[in-house]
């Protein structure tokens, strides 16, 4: 009875560890390594391509979310694309694009990043 515990426990932690290691369907997986490399950074611009009066910088891969397609979520600084603008201080957003299954890449969405929010206390 133990050797089948024993057993059924080992099997348990095996479909635990493959179902952790495989992107869940709908579920946002976070980017082991943030680094936005070449091919991210790529992508980003691709999907930037069309949005004008601000710019944004992406700092950091945050992660990606398996869809009909992929959606990818970027730390970005924004900068206003015209010179003389009023911005005094760093702006940041979550930059949110749709990676289409033939590589077309779109805004999803770009959220507001207010670091002050993040504290309640």
């Amino acid at each position: 009875m133990k050797k089948l515990f024993a057993l059924m426990l080992a099997l348990l932690m095996v479909i635990s560890a493959a179902a952790m290691a495989e992107p869940m369907c709908g579920g946002w997986t976070p980017s082991a390594d943030p680094v936005v490399s070449e091919e991210r950074l790529a992508l980003f611009e691709k999907g930037m391509e069309t949005l004008t009066g601000i710019g944004y910088i992406p700092l950091i891969y945050l992660g990606s979310q398996v869809v009909a397609g992929t959606n990818h979520a970027f730390l970005c600084q924004a900068v206003t694309a015209y010179p003389g603008s009023l911005q005094q201080e760093p702006l940041y957003a979550i930059v949110y694009l749709y990676e289409d299954l033939s590589g077309n890449v779109s805004i999803l969405n770009i959220a507001d990043f207010d670091i002050g929010s993040l504290c309640q206390y």
